[in-house]
């Protein structure tokens, strides 16, 4: 049976499963590229804050900065231009801007939890439905006409599988990515972190 006849069994809840599914791989693929651990944390800016080469340098490390791209590169850009903010400014600083890129990591990432909490509902809903079907054509016709029956009940068989199908790799890719995200963000706090001593350092 083609994916076409699968739809056309299933009904309306396969359309909205099949919805469900391209919305999510989109989610998947992109959040797979945007997480990478080079797209978030630039080369160039990781090496400056291994070696910052102190306040003389300030101006030229944020014209590093401002060139790269990715999360980290925001954070530390906005370290140095308010590099003249005492600790707890500068700390404080750092969390708002670091709350700010974390939500952009997390992009999508709402979307595919509620994917992979709906499509079983939806499967659900077009098993219950297949199975009205059954239930009305007993009514109408008794047992005696085994096609309306088994039509019923694929309808219902179909629109289950769908939904598990829908819904366990958005979940498991939602952990997967979720999980990215919060070691990104370590990785990018305790480097931050070292830099701002690094930073604040050099000004004594």
């Amino acid at each position: 049976m083609s994916t076409w006849e699968l739809i056309a069994v299933g009904g309306w809840p396969m359309v909205l499963l099949g919805l469900c599914s391209v919305a999510g791989l989109a989610i998947v693929i992109e959040r797979s590229l945007g997480l990478r651990r080079g797209a978030v944390l630039s080369g160039a800016v990781v090496a400056l804050t291994d070696n910052y080469p102190g306040e003389a340098q300030a101006q030229q490390a944020l014209g590093t900065c401002q060139r790269a791209k990715g999360a980290y590169a925001r954070i530390i850009e906005e370290l140095l231009r308010k590099r003249q903010l005492d600790h707890a400014q500068a700390i404080e600083t750092m969390r708002a801007v670091g709350r700010t890129q974390v939500g952009q990591l997390e992009r999508g990432l709402a979307v595919l939890e509620i994917i992979a909490g709906i499509s079983p509902l939806i499967g659900l809903l077009g098993t219950v439905l297949g199975m009205v079907t059954v239930f009305n054509a007993i009514t109408a016709q008794g047992l005696g006409n085994p096609q309306v029956l088994s039509e019923g009940i694929s309808e219902a068989l179909i629109t289950t599988v769908g939904g598990l199908a829908v819904a366990i790799p958005a979940f498991a890719s939602h952990a997967i990515l979720s999980r990215r995200v919060e070691s990104l963000a370590v990785e990018m706090q305790d480097r931050a972190t070292s830099f701002l001593v690094l930073l604040q350092s050099g000004r004594e």
